[in-house]
C-alpha cells in the first residue's frame, strides 16, 4: 500500500497503559446528599477515573450507562431518574474536568429539590470515590507511515486503543487523539484520515466496539482513495 502525503513524520510509537488505582481521600457516599458532598470536594482525577477510566477497567461492565456515579445511583440507591440523567453526561463535551463537576453538580442539585430525601445504599454498597495513575509502556512497535498503522490496527490491544485514542484527549492541549496528532505531522494527504477519525462518537462504546469502529473507518478511507 503506497499512501501520498505532503511529507515525512516520525515514527508512530504504540504504547499500552495500565491503572493502579488508590482511594480518593473523600469520604464515602451512602445517599444522594453524601455523593453530592463528594463530587463537590473530590479531587478531579476522581471525576476522570468514574467518568472515564472506566473504559479501561475489567471490573466495570454495565450495558446501559458508561459511568460509576450513573450505575451506582441507578443500581444502589433505587433511583433510575438521577442514574438516567447522570448517564446522558458526556465528559468530553465538558470544557474541562471543573466544567464536569458542575455539570454532575447541576444534576444531583436538581434530583435534590425534586425529591428532598434520597434512598440509603445497602449496606457495604457505599460509593467510593477513587483516582488512578496510569501506568505506560511502550509495546516495541514503531510505524512509519499511514498505510502501516491501517495494517496494524487489528493487531492494537484494547488497552492500547484506550491510552492513543481516549486518555491522550485529556494529555494534549488541543484535546486531539494521538494517531491525529501523528497523521498531522503528514501535512496534506491525511485530511480524510483525520475527518473519519473525528467522526467517532467514542465515548459510549465499549473498547471492542471503538476499535472495530476506528479499523472499519479507516479502511474505507483507504479505500475510497486508492490508498489499498
Amino acid at each position: 500500500m503506497i499512501w501520498k502525503t505532503e511529507k515525512v513524520n516520525m515514527p508512530f510509537e504504540v504504547k499500552d497503559c495500565t491503572l493502579i488505582t488508590r482511594m480518593g481521600g473523600v469520604p464515602t457516599a451512602v445517599n444522594l446528599r453524601d455523593l453530592r458532598e463528594g463530587v463537590a470536594v473530590c479531587p478531579v482525577e476522581c471525576l476522570f477515573h468514574h467518568f472515564c477510566e472506566t473504559a479501561i477497567r475489567p471490573s466495570f461492565d454495565d450495558p446501559e450507562f458508561r459511568n460509576d456515579f450513573a450505575v451506582w445511583s441507578a443500581r444502589y440507591l433505587r433511583d433510575r431518574v438521577l442514574g438516567e440523567r447522570l448517564g446522558v453526561i458526556n465528559p468530553y463535551s465538558c470544557e474541562s474536568l471543573g466544567h464536569l463537576r458542575d455539570s454532575v453538580l447541576d444534576v444531583l442539585d436538581e434530583r435534590l429539590m425534586e425529591v428532598g430525601y434520597s434512598h440509603y445504599a445497602p449496606a457495604g454498597e457505599d460509593f467510593r470515590f477513587m483516582r488512578a495513575v496510569t501506568v505506560v509502556f511502550n509495546r516495541g512497535v514503531e510505524l512509519a507511515t499511514p498505510a502501516d498503522w491501517i495494517a496494524h490496527l487489528p493487531e492494537l490491544s484494547f488497552s492500547s486503543v484506550y491510552y492513543h485514542f481516549i486518555e491522550a484527549r485529556r494529555r494534549t492541549p488541543d484535546r486531539l487523539d494521538d494517531f491525529s496528532t501523528w497523521l498531522l505531522g503528514f501535512g496534506s494527504g491525511t485530511e480524510e484520515l483525520l475527518q473519519a477519525l473525528q467522526s467517532i462518537d467514542f465515548y459510549y462504546l465499549t473498547l471492542p466496539e471503538l476499535k472495530q469502529a476506528l479499523i472499519d473507518v479507516v479502511k474505507r478511507v483507504a479505500v475510497e482513495v486508492g490508498g489499498v
